[in-house]
């Protein structure tokens, strides 16, 4: 089962099970590492029906290792969307009465042009060949892509932890274009511990002796190992210790006695390692290393000679910001730094910070209290831009 998920995962990043819009040498993509790709593709879902307007459309940023199947079955996984709990049919982000448009992020293995991808140069995939992806060249690809569904102004990007950099990039970069802006739990740089962190995932795949210098493909391997223990390293940072030990304390694993030895005595162990094993069957390991990066080299202020108010000057977007109590990858103070530029350049701003001990994932939990300020705001929002009930 495994193998015929990896498989899935790899035929994905060429001919995905969701549309495709692709661009030929007529339309390339700028990138920040100073070069042009093309021709180049992005996968992508919509729910719901663009209005004649075409002023109810909400774009939804994913994270790190989400996908463009937000509200569906993940064609890889059988599971369902990453976000259903939120968007759908009757749900606070309510496809019945919004165009909801995800796709998935340039560098991603699920469809849009990624390392993963055939380099129609070499007929190879990229693997390391593909120059390194920065959260404003996602953004750039996804006005691409709105461009291409003749929508002018976005009714709201929302999108948690890298989705919210995405959030705040393209408020940054096409404010004109964004009518309100929600991002989640993210922050508006990486901060240098988030940076060690995902040092130590991405020395973890290159360690591995499958990875073959990111050429694994033509070896017919994959880097399974490092990227799985790459993928329990992260997941330790989206829990928190509170939720840790609620969950699993110091409980053993299918066992009454400790085994004084190294197989998982302790259910934390056992956990981990099935995060980890079930990861590599759905994401790519080069497209790990080009995601980490993305977010790294994330400082909107620096973009703005270090103001980050800068970034916003002029605005007219509405912003509702939220954190959470328990988050330490993004702290609240990340969310409070937003918070406080926007007040500077002088934007309207709402903020949450909600109480709860599931870390950083509470963002993708059902979260009662998440799901208030969300539907407080894009109500609030939508009788502002005319958008009926």
């Amino acid at each position: 089962m495994a193998a015929l998920r990896a498989g899935k995962t790899n035929n994905e990043a060429d001919q995905p099970s969701s549309p495709v819009l692709r661009f030929g040498s007529d339309k390339p993509l700028k990138l920040d590492a100073g070069t042009l790709l093309s021709p180049f593709q992005i996968a992508y879902q919509t729910y719901g029906t663009l209005n004649d307007a075409r002023s109810n459309a909400i774009l939804v940023c994913h994270a790190l290792t989400g996908d463009q199947h937000v509200a569906n079955t993940n064609p890889v996984t059988g599971k369902p969307g990453w976000w259903e709990v939120l968007v759908g049919p009757g749900r606070i982000i309510d496809t019945n009465r919004f165009f909801v448009i995800c796709s998935n992020v340039i560098g991603g293995c699920l469809g849009s042009t990624g390392p993963a991808s055939t380099n129609p140069a070499t007929g190879k995939p990229y693997g390391l060949d593909l120059p390194v992806i920065t959260i404003r060249d996602m953004v750039r690809a996804q006005q691409m892509l709105i461009d291409h569904f003749g929508i002018e102004k976005l009714f709201c990007v929302l999108g948690g932890s890298m989705g919210g950099m995405q959030v705040l990039q393209w408020a940054s970069s096409y404010p004109e274009r964004v009518f309100s802006a929600l991002p989640i739990a993210t922050g508006a740089r990486h901060s240098s511990q988030n940076i060690a962190f995902h040092e130590v995932g991405r020395q973890a795949v290159m360690a591995d002796p499958d990875w073959h210098g990111g050429k694994y493909f033509e070896h017919g391997k994959r880097p399974e190992k490092g990227l799985a223990v790459a993928r329990m390293a992260a997941h330790i940072t989206y829990l928190s210790e509170a939720a840790l030990h609620r969950k699993f304390g110091r409980n053993l694993q299918d066992r009454d006695h400790l085994t004084f030895g190294f197989d998982a005595d302790f259910q934390i162990e056992s956990y981990l390692r099935h995060q980890g094993m079930t990861f590599v069957d759905r994401f790519d390991a080069n497209s790990y290393l080009y995601m980490t990066r993305s977010m790294d080299y994330f400082d909107l202020a620096a973009d703005h000679g270090g103001r980050l108010a800068d970034a916003f000057a002029g605005t007219k977007t509405r912003f509702c910001l939220v954190s959470f109590t328990s988050d330490w990858l993004f702290p609240t103070e990340e969310s409070r730094s937003i918070v406080h530029a926007l007040n500077a350049a002088g934007a309207s701003v709402s903020f949450v910070e909600i109480e709860t001990d599931r870390g950083h994932d509470a963002f993708l939990l059902d979260e009662p209290e998440l799901f208030a300020a969300i539907n407080g705001f894009i109500g609030s929002a939508a009788r502002a831009r005319g958008l009926s009930a």
